[in-house]
């Protein structure tokens, strides 16, 4: 009797046991935002437990059949992946887990899978947890978006165009084919964006980034570089994913501006730039740059058009960017000498002055060319510290020289527009001069038209400041600009100098015969100094001479000389 009671009491106790943990399984269940799905083998039971309406609304599952309904609930191509996690168990797996997307098109489920087996390794038990993953999959997806694609456009951006682009020339290299990449710019885009606004520029190159989507495929992968730069990479071109047919339909596009969402309409013009795999590069970053390179070289020559990569584009580059570097060691070390190139009155050949001028030999003892370097060093902006250079070691040789010698000369020296224009220019002028003790008189500044084309007024305004200091002023290169004729009536200088082509046709070319003709002419009757530059032989010395030209420079009475060599001369005259 005691034995039956105790083993009362025992089931009692433990079924008061089994009761307590089936309702802390129930609070869990229903306190959980996932849902469950429980599989017993060994006797055919199926339950879902937790929040499973909220996932499958209105789909019951009864026995194991039944668990095919789950297929319909999800997005075709995650059918597949769910069948495997729901029949692990024929894997032998103990567990697993994927992501899947409901129907819904907007809720993604971690589907994780446990399964429990026998001694004889049959399974017996299997819970499947259903969890919303779907704010961090939307997360994911958006930090996957800023890694592949460009905010502003949507189109891709440039480490993933690169990616791609290494794929098609992988894919070239394979298959012997070629890949095109196009270098698309905006011409002039500072000036929307200064003159219009940040805003508006936005709004320009998403427009024009959506209208180059429509290139978009298989074979051609369309990205937004930076700022108003795209870039192009065409696997395989040919037909309607051609260079020709992209460029001719974007020139079409662009011939019509673009209606913005303020009502205002905005024109571009673009330069591009091609270059080719295999030609141009084999690697994927050279074949970009390449591409880059023949824009510039788009751009300068008068933008709104299309350059395609050559060798020599390449090389000129390459020069540039060596000198370039190069120049900058040289201001840093102000590793330039001076030479100056006497000029003469016609009458009488009297030494009339000397026109400083730079020269430059790099570090591997090469001379380069003025022609070359100045408007290197005018687009990098170390002209500045140049030019002060120039003018600095001339006046203390010219000062030098007056004092020796007792030479009465004009020393002629070139002031770069860059250099003229800075508010600075004219008090350092003025500090060297006074510094040196020279006649303001005696200092001539060659400027060029080009000092004139943004600002004529205050640029003429200074000139007539540095007028008032004494200084002259030449107005060198005259017959090579746009509207030279219309400047000279207003401008406060002393001299003109005649450019050499006209002097390098005059006896050869009846019209620039009667151009220097009528240019000698003007200018006497306005009172100014003619100077013919380049003047190599008597035979156009002579010409000069008879038609009353001031006075020459050139080979035939004088090179460019060094300064002791130019002492000399002073020293034979003095």
């Amino acid at each position: 009797m005691e034995e039956l009671r105790y083993q009362v009491d025992l089931l009692s106790a433990l079924n008061q046991k089994l009761t307590s943990e089936e309702k802390m399984l129930r609070l869990i269940c229903e306190t959980s935002s996932s849902a469950f799905l429980y599989v017993n083998f060994e006797e055919n039971i199926v339950k879902t437990l937790a929040n499973w309406d909220y996932f499958f609304p209105g789909v019951e599952i009864k026995d194991t059949k039944d668990i095919a309904k789950l297929y319909a609930e999800v997005e075709d191509k995650y059918v597949l992946p769910l069948r495997e996690l729901l029949f692990l168990e024929k894997t032998k797996l103990q567990s697993d887990s994927g992501i899947i997307k409901l129907k819904d098109g907007k809720t993604w489920v971690e589907c994780e899978v446990s399964i429990i087996y026998n001694e004889g390794n049959f399974p017996t038990d299997k819970i499947v947890r259903f969890k919303n993953v779907s704010k961090f999959q939307n997360q994911n997806d958006e930090l996957t978006y800023m890694a592949y694609y460009d905010v502003l456009t949507g189109l891709y951006n440039r480490n993933y165009f690169v990616r791609l682009l290494a794929d098609f020339v992988r894919k070239a290299e394979e298959k012997n084919t070629i890949v095109s990449v196009m270098f698309v710019d905006i011409d002039d885009f500072r000036k929307i964006n200064d003159g219009l606004g940040i805003i508006v520029g936005d709004e320009v190159v998403q427009q024009f980034g959506q209208f180059l989507s429509e290139f978009k495929s298989d074979y051609v992968v369309v990205s937004h570089f930076n700022a108003d730069i795209y870039c192009i990479a065409i696997y395989d071109p040919c037909g309607n994913r051609s260079v020709e047919y992209i460029y001719e339909s974007i020139q079409e596009r662009i011939s019509s501006p673009f209606l913005l969402s303020t009502g205002q309409e905005i024109g571009i013009s673009v330069s591009v730039g091609v270059a080719e795999y295999p030609e141009a590069a084999k690697s994927t970053l050279e074949l970009i740059n390449c591409a880059e390179i023949v824009m510039f070289r788009a751009k300068g020559l008068g933008k709104n058009a299309i350059q395609y990569f050559n060798a020599p584009i390449l090389n000129d580059f390459l020069q540039n960017v060596s000198i370039e570097n190069k120049l900058k060691e040289a201001v840093f070390c102000q590793n330039f000498t001076l030479n100056f190139q006497p000029q003469y009155h016609i009458e009488g050949k009297k030494l009339r002055g000397v026109e400083a001028l730079i020269r430059w030999k790099d570090s591997d003892g090469k001379m380069i060319s003025p022609a070359v370097f100045i408007p290197i060093a005018e687009k990098n902006g170390t002209i500045v510290p140049i030019g002060c250079w120039v003018i600095e070691e001339s006046i203390k040789n010219y000062a030098a020289w007056k004092k020796k010698y007792s030479v009465d000369m004009i020393l002629s020296l070139n002031i770069s527009a860059i250099q003229y224009k800075r508010h600075e220019f004219i008090d350092n002028l003025m500090s060297i001069i006074r510094k040196y003790d020279v006649n303001p008189n005696d200092i001539e500044l060659e400027i060029t038209e080009s000092v004139l084309i943004d600002n004529f007024i205050e640029m003429t305004e200074k000139l007539h400041v540095l007028r008032e200091y004494g200084l002259r002023i030449s107005l060198d290169d005259f017959g090579t600009g746009y509207s030279s004729l219309s400047y000279l009536k207003g401008l406060p200088i002393d001299t003109l100098k005649i450019d050499k082509s006209f002097v390098d046709t005059m006896l050869t070319d009846k019209n620039a015969r009667i151009i220097m003709d009528s240019i000698v002419y003007m200018v006497k009757k306005l009172g100014f100094e003619t100077i013919a530059e380049g003047v190599e032989t008597q035979e156009q010395f002579d010409y000069l001479k008879s038609i009353e030209c001031d006075c020459i420079q050139g080979y035939l009475l004088g090179k460019p000389l060094p300064g002791d060599e130019l002492e000399k001369l002073l020293m034979k005259l003095g």
